[in-house]
């Protein structure tokens, strides 16, 4: 059974039971708790406590993801960086034996799989057992139910706080092919449980393990979904690199494709790491693999764009290349490698943490990134020096003023980037994510992603819809609220896989947040300062427009009196 069928058959088999089907989420996720989308139920994780949102008491999906605590271990004959996770989930609707009888039979009389046993929650702490799981899989004739504790058979939640609750799970040849999560708890911050309110169900079922299991392969590196890209690959290639390639060529055309662009900061460095280890194993110039990529996975997921990977593969193939024999040369020569020789090829030549480590084995994750992270809070503190007490950093990046004059006139571009921004993505589309601003009284300097040079009329038209919203007067209002009432709001506001910031990446808002909204044309979470109203900007004037990364463009703009 073809892993296309596999999507099919699960999407079909919950839609004839009630589930409304929704479609993959984006792998930048609109939460601000993760990176990138780690689960199928992020995209419905508020449903659990806010029902009433949801789109159906009950849903189904087959959603992309991204796990990057994996890294290392790909290359091996299960572990990957990019996976897909089929899902139902329920949100005050069915439980326990809805659930357990929905995946019992979609296993065994829709794939004619034979379960070989089964493990449910076995109480820890003040958590009891979960009897009601264990009665549900005895009432259909198991009697293998193995027992485990919260390591093993207890979820959640995502972050601090949130629904959480036990599990059980369905292995088939000793693997582990579907986790089903019930949320019946929720946790506070403070890691206390309470009984929740609402009962929901969550379930994952990985497709690459799936279709390895359906299709009576030895590892997922067999089936249908890797063997068009191996196939493609040198024969005298060691089996550990050609599936390293195989599944880093899978990723990073799904991350370019939704919107992510290589950096040195967090999802984008993620992306970075990746291509650079494929340049580095000899395929900077392999389009056929990412053709592969795209013909394989495009009737179901559209949004990939052959184009766009292979441009944004190709720059870095360009830039990376130069430096990379370079790099290689002065690792070789060196006897020794520790974390801080590491980090320095990293940032000399731009040479990964995986490619590095391919020549000291000894080297270790956690000391290379404690390295990372010393150069990154170093750059931190340089950035956050005051200006003559007006140096302001902002989640909309830097603002730089040396007295009360010269701070009026930053307030005003200030307001005028929001504006920016909101005109941006009313003419370009909400591809358009913040990069970074850097304001003074002269001009704002506004980053954003988007992959090609815009047009002279595309130019003016952002233009005039910011001196359009100036002349309508329009009120800037601020509001506090808490963090995910502003989210859901509409509000902008950063995520480092959609942008990052001038101020260090991903941001760490507080639970509440300040909102500033001019009329209904512009509405982000931010730090201030602000006019009173758009008519107090002035007249908004473009100066430049160019490019300064790969897929990331960047404005020059000023106001006028």
């Amino acid at each position: 059974m073809s892993s296309a069928e596999l999507r099919r058959k699960f999407l079909e088999f919950f839609e004839k039971r009630g589930h409304k089907i929704i479609p993959s989420s984006s792998l930048i996720p609109d939460d601000p708790s993760v990176l990138l989308t780690t689960a199928g139920m992020q995209q419905f994780k508020k449903y659990y406590t806010e029902p009433a949102l949801a789109p159906a008491p009950n849903v189904a999906s087959v959603q992309k993801c991204f796990r990057t605590s994996d890294i290392d271990e790909v290359g091996d004959e299960s572990h990957l960086t990019f996976f897909e996770m089929l899902g139902n989930f329920s949100f005050g609707g069915y439980f326990k034996k809805e659930a357990i009888g929905y995946a019992h039979e979609f296993i065994t009389k829709i794939l004619g799989l034979e379960i070989e046993y089964v493990s449910i929650f076995g109480g820890e702490g003040k958590v009891p057992e979960d009897g009601e799981s264990e009665k549900i899989w005895k009432s259909l004739g198991f009697k293998d139910i193995r027992k485990f504790g919260r390591k093993d058979n207890f979820w959640g939640p995502t972050g601090k706080e949130g629904p959480c609750g036990p599990t059980t799970e369905i292995y088939i040849n000793g693997v582990e092919i579907w986790n089903i999560v019930f949320n019946e708890y929720y946790q506070k911050p403070d890691g206390k449980l309470e009984k929740s309110k609402i009962r929901g169900v969550d379930t994952g079922m990985g497709l690459e393990r799936l279709a390895m299991i359906a299709e009576g392969k030895k590892n997922i590196f067999e089936t249908d979904l890797f063997a068009p890209l191996l196939v493609l690959l040198p024969a005298d290639l060691k089996e550990r690199k050609r599936r390293i390639i195989a599944d880093h060529a899978r990723a990073l055309a799904f991350l370019i494709s939704d919107g992510v662009r290589p950096s040195n900061k967090e999802a984008g460095y993620i992306l970075r790491r990746l291509m650079r280890r494929l340049i580095s194993y000899g395929m900077g110039q392999e389009q056929n693999l990412f053709e592969a990529v795209v013909k394989n996975y495009e009737s179901f997921y559209p949004e990939l764009n052959l184009e766009k990977i292979s441009n944004v593969f190709g720059e870095e193939n360009i830039k990376f290349g130069k430096t990379l024999n370079k790099g290689l040369a002065e690792l070789q020569k060196l006897e020794a490698v520790d974390a801080k020789a590491a980090f320095r090829l990293y940032e000399s030549y731009g040479l990964p943490f995986e490619v590095i480590k391919e020549y000291t084995p000894n080297l270790k994750r956690e000391d290379f990134e404690a390295e990372f992270q010393k150069h990154q809070e170093i750059s931190r503190a340089g950035q956050e020096k005051k200006f003559g007490g007006h140096g302001l950093i902002l989640n909309t990046g830097e603002l730089k003023a040396k007295d009360e004059e010269e701070l009026k006139k930053v307030t005003r571009l200030h307001t005028a980037t929001h504006l920016l921004q909101a005109a941006l993505r009313k003419v370009l589309g909400e591809e358009v994510r913040q990069m970074g601003s850097d304001i003074t009284a002269e001009r704002t300097r506004f980053d954003f992603t988007f992959g090609r040079k815009l047009t002279p009329e595309e130019l003016k038209e952002v233009e005039n819809l910011v001196n359009d919203a100036v002349s309508k007067n329009l009120p800037v209002m601020m509001e506090e609220m808490n963090l995910e009432d502003a989210q859901k709001s509409g509000a902008l506001y950063f995520f480092s896989a959609k942008g990052g910031s001038a101020s260090g990446g991903k941001e760490k808002y507080p639970a509440k947040v300040k909102v500033y909204s001019a009329g209904d044309f512009s509405k982000e979470l931010c730090g201030g300062p602000h006019v009173s109203n758009t008519r107090e900007v002035g007249k908004f004037v473009i100066l430049k427009e160019e490019a300064v990364a790969s897929g990331v463009r960047r404005i020059r703009a000023k106001v006028l009196d």
